[in-house]
């Protein structure tokens, strides 16, 4: 049954694929949509639509595909974790929880709550929060495109936000911060990452420090929601079959009667400080593997280096023929190692990482996870190299794009970095990318002296009740 509403991976691949081939070619063009009354047709590029409300700013993208009668819709909230500040920390993720909770028109006692609604015409939903952005989707069929639009643009503004929800929920987002406690590599990412950071709220962690969540008043988490939850600083995607004026219609008829926000939104001005040498966290707690993760700040996910970093951490991390594979795991110093880049609107962040093998030294792995680096930097890296790790990203970027869900999921982070005009363009640079490009990025970021490295070191239980 499941099957029946996904896109097919051969029509994902040709997708991929013309918009790689456009890119060569310089075909990629970008024109304006049909005319559509009530919006201000913005752009049209790669099959996608882009418009604006006219009365509150909303943006709207609409991506319409025949080949299943099944419909994705998706509102993204420009507001993360990256927007609060001591005391509200968390407060993003509290207000995801809250949103299930019910609003003025749409709730339990009325029998039409979003849960009610959606499983009885059995639509898949969720929402999550991240650093950037908050975004609420559901996947439908497209008879039932209006009701969950409705219900969607509802709890915008006309939320229930009531303090036995807030407490309620404030025990269901605890036990989520517990469980992440259980997980060590989970503690150590979120020590380097506070030390990395200094002055940017990327400082904070995504779920908030307990004392926030366990205490943020339900006046604060109110506030945050008249800040923020406003059609200005949303995206609505609709992704699926459906005819392009009719959907807009009905975004209009149900988000066009609320106002732009009475202020502006808060803008996020602080610019984190240069680092001025390399920094160090030790997380000793109970565990049975030890773990490295040397991180280095580099560029916004909208940086024209980011294509290259990619395929940097591909090259290091990518297969069994990736090198930290060959240098540790194959050496018998890790039982796992990897590279990736974790992609914010503001300074993002990169990491190296390599699991322990049993008996080998926190020391020993360091070092060879810096001579990988090093070798980059000093001899760079092989045509055959990127070219096998450019084959790989084809088919890797094809799957995350198979189905309207995995569309929107795709089409969000790139909302949520400042362009959503990425995710059609960011593959056609990756395919751009030359060896000379990869040892330059590397010898530009990951600089000795400008990293934050991050040991777990596991010890035993009574070891940690005596100290």
């Amino acid at each position: 049954m499941v099957e029946k509403f996904k896109f097919s991976l051969q029509a994902a691949l040709a997708a991929w694929l013309s918009y790689a081939g456009a890119a060569a070619f310089g075909a990629d063009t970008v024109s304006r949509p049909p005319t559509v009354a009530g919006f201000t047709a913005i752009k049209s590029f790669a099959g996608i639509d882009e418009y604006r409300l006219d009365s509150n700013g909303l943006t709207v993208l609409l991506v319409a595909d025949h080949s299943a009668p099944v419909v994705t819709f998706q509102v993204t909230y420009q507001v993360g974790s990256r927007n609060e500040v001591t005391g509200t920390t968390g407060a993003t993720h509290i207000l995801e929880h809250l949103m299930f909770k019910g609003s003025e028109n749409f709730n339990d006692p009325k029998g039409n709550s979003i849960k009610q609604y959606l499983e009885h015409v059995g639509g898949q939903f969720n929402a999550t929060t991240s650093f950037d952005r908050t975004n609420y989707f559901a996947t439908i069929g497209r008879e039932n495109l209006e009701g969950y639009i409705a219900i969607e643009a509802d709890r915008m503004r006309h939320l229930w936000l009531r303090d036995v929800d807030r407490q309620a929920e404030m025990t269901v987002v605890r036990n989520e911060y517990e469980r992440g406690k259980n997980d060590p590599d989970n503690v150590l990412l979120e020590e380097v990452t506070a030390a990395a950071y200094v002055a940017l709220p990327y400082h904070h962690p995504t779920i908030g420090w307990k004392s926030d969540i366990e205490h943020v008043p339900i006046a604060k988490l109110h506030e945050f929601y008249d800040t923020f939850y406003w059609p200005n600083n949303a995206t609505v995607t609709v992704i699926g079959d459906v005819e392009p004026a009719a959907a807009l219609g009905l975004v209009k008829k149900y988000y066009g009667s609320y106002a732009h926000s009475p202020a502006a939104i808060p803008a996020v001005y602080t610019e984190e400080p240069a680092q001025s040498g390399e920094r160090r966290v030790t997380v000793r707690r109970p565990g049975e593997i030890g773990t490295v993760i040397i991180a280095h700040k580099v560029p916004n996910g909208r940086d024209a280096d980011q294509p290259a970093l990619d395929v940097l951490d591909a090259i290091m991390s990518s297969g069994k023929n990736a090198r930290l594979y060959r240098a540790l795991v194959d050496q018998g110093l890790a039982l796992n190692a990897g590279a990736g880049t974790d992609l914010h609107r503001d300074l993002s962040l990169h990491t190296v990482y390599a699991v322990l093998a049993p008996g080998v030294t926190h020391t020993a792995v360091e070092k060879s996870l810096l001579a990988e680096i090093a070798k980059i930097k000093t001899d760079g890296v092989s045509a055959a190299e990127v070219a096998r790790v450019k084959r790989q990203y084809i088919a890797a970027d094809a799957y995350k794009r198979d189905g309207t869900a995995a569309v929107a999921s795709e089409i969000n982070e790139w909302i949520a970095v400042g362009d959503w005009t990425l995710y059609v363009t960011f593959p056609q640079k990756v395919q751009l990318v030359t060896p000379a490009d990869v040892q330059r990025v590397a010898k530009e970021y990951l600089k000795e002296d400008q990293s934050t490295t991050g040991w777990f070191i596991p010890v035993p239980p009574t070891a940690e009740k005596g100290s």
